[in-house]
Parts: structure tokens; sequence; C-alpha cells
């Protein structure tokens, strides 16, 4: 007879979501805790439980005698990954990159639409009332076909974005820390979508190349995860490089871009402009002076929210549990070391 494993559950899922996880094995064993910190959660629970499905509530290492497996709610793990459990080598820590991947795209052409299309122009001739004598100079297009796309970060989100691009007929370019594995390894994806081959990016780049690549591009959006490497990546002299026509839309951590650099930039109109859903600081304070930029479209760190979150994060959970059971490698698995 196999073991019994304690999944303890600190997230508030529906009841119906439980039941379907519930009918995976019963093997599995679930404990459901909705609590504000991890002492709310009795000693005794923590001690017996073997897996944790967490929003950012974990324990401290020796609580945990038998735990050896956190996966967490969503894709960062800048959050947790400096917490102390973090460092038992013993215990994989898993996230749900990829179950963003559609909605984090839909919300980029949003953006890259709003820009290539001058709705933000539109929309305030239309408060005014104003249809504008110089109507096809003002609203001339940057048609996407044959626009260039360039990807920083070329993970689940990345490859989603360029299915979509291919679609509007772009060229896509890339940054990848490995060049010579374009295709998707150990990555959570769901069926249909994204770039599993690596077959739809037209050039991947280094890391070290990011300022050629952004120099041919007409949109560039920058999905790199936050580490000690990667704070202030996006810095002058990259954003210098980009063209004058140029927009960067940040859907990653607002750390990545030196924000000061991109506001001079922005004010200056050495670049199109900028679509942000993340910033240094959160919420953007009022005081900030991309509120009042022209060039400027922000979203308030909605890019990974969708109206079916739980159901599409557990579609995750569900598949590692399988492979759990089945002991075969789990996907998203994070790299302590790198920190993603």
């Amino acid at each position: 007879m196999e073991d019994t494993l304690n999944v303890l559950v600190t997230v508030d899922l529906s009841d119906a979501i439980m039941d379907k996880l519930k009918q995976i094995s019963p093997r599995l064993k679930f404990n459901r805790k909705i609590v504000k910190t991890a002492s709310d959660i009795p000693a005794e629970t923590w001690a017996t439980t073997d897996i944790l499905y967490t929003g950012g509530i974990v324990p401290e290492p020796n609580a945990v005698p038998r735990l050896r497996w956190i996966q967490s709610h969503s894709a960062g793990v800048d959050n947790l990954i400096d917490k102390p459990i973090m460092n038992a080598e013993d215990i994989i820590l898993t996230t749900t990159s990829g179950m963003h991947a559609t909605t984090m795209a839909e919300l980029t052409f949003a953006m890259i639409l709003a820009f290539a299309r001058k709705i933000p122009l539109m929309l305030k001739h239309q408060q005014k009332q104003d249809w504008p004598q110089d109507r096809v100079t003002l609203f001339n297009p940057k048609e996407l076909r044959r626009s260039t796309l360039g990807i920083l970060g070329y993970g689940s989100i990345g490859r989603e974005i360029a299915r979509v691009a291919k679609a509007f007929g772009m060229e896509v370019l890339a940054t990848k820390r490995d060049v010579k594995q374009p295709a998707a390894e150990g990555e959570y994806a769901e069926p249909g979508t994204g770039d599993p081959d690596g077959t739809l990016v037209d050039r991947l780049y280094p890391p070290e190349a990011t300022k050629s690549m952004v120099a041919l591009c007409d949109f560039i959006v920058v999905l790199i995860p936050l580490t000690s490497e990667t704070r202030g990546f996006v810095n002058e002299d990259i954003l210098s490089a980009m063209k004058k026509t140029a927009v960067i839309i940040n859907m990653a951590r607002g750390a990545v871009i030196d924000e000061d650099a991109l506001i001079e930039v922005l004010q200056k109109g050495q670049i199109g402009g900028a679509g942000l859903d993340v910033f240094t600081q959160e919420p953007l304070p009022s005081t900030s002076p991309l509120w009042k930029l022209d060039n400027v479209l922000i979203s308030p760190h909605i890019g990974g929210n969708t109206d079916h979150y739980h159901e599409s994060a557990v579609a995750v959970f569900t598949e590692n549990l399988e492979r759990y059971l089945a002991n075969k490698d789990l996907v998203n698995r994070v790299d302590r070391k790198r920190g993603y």
C-alpha cells in the first residue's frame, strides 16, 4: 500500500475545484486552510504536510519535516525566493507559468494595436466630438504585417505572443538564455498555444545581444523574470538603441527596466511610446511623470488576470500532481540559482 500524501492548499479555491483535485488519486488527502499568515495554520498541520499549494504563505523550514514540494499559485516567485525555506534543497518549487500566456498575449496585443492604430488619440478626438480635417495623416497607422516584434525572454508567454504575432504577419525576434535550445523544455502550455518546437521565432539572440536586437524592432515586449542579474537590465543603453518610432511594452516586472531612463527617453520623444503593466513601485505613485505622458499606456498590473484564473492555475497543479505520483519530472520547476 502506497503512502498517503497530505496536500495543504492555502488558496481560496472553490469547492468544485477542490472536488476535482480529490478525484486525481486516493493517495492524495487535501486540506484547505484560508489564512493570512503561516502562524495561523496549526503546527500539527504543517508537520504532516507533504505538498503545499500556496499563493505566498510558506512555513519556516523546521516546521515542515515532510514537505517535499511547493506549487506556487502564480508565475513569478520573486516574493518567495528569498524566504528561508527556499534554502531547503530537498524541496521542489514549481510555478503556474504558462497558464497566463493567452491572457497576457491578449493584453500585449491590445497595447500594440492601440499604438499601431492610434486608439488613444482617437478617443481624445471622440471626447471632443471632433472629426479632424487632417484625419488621414493624423491617424496613419503602423501596419503590423511586415513589422518586427522583439521579445525579451522566450518563455511560455513569449511563445504565445510569437504565435499571435505570426497570425498578424510579423517578423519575430527573441532573446533566450540558451539560443541552441529553441524548443520549450519543462514548460507548461495549454494545448494549441505557444511555440513548443521553437519554430515561430525568426531569429534568437543571447541576452548579451539585446541592444543589437531592439535596434531592429518596431515593437518590443519585455518578459524577463526579475532577479539580481536582471534588475535594471533594460537600461539607457538599450533604450537609446531603439528606433524613434518603436514601442516598448513591459509585461514582466517593473524593476527589470530602468524607470528613470525610460521616462527620460519618453519625455524627449526618443522612442514612440511605452505600454506598461508593471512598475518599480506599485501602486504607481500619483506623482510619477508616467501618468501625464501622451505616449504611455498604463494598466495597473493586471496582465495575468483572467476570468478563470483559479481553474487555469489548478490545471497546472493537476498536471504536476499526476507527474509527482508517477515519479516524473514536474513542469515549471524553479532553478533557485537563477531565481526563476
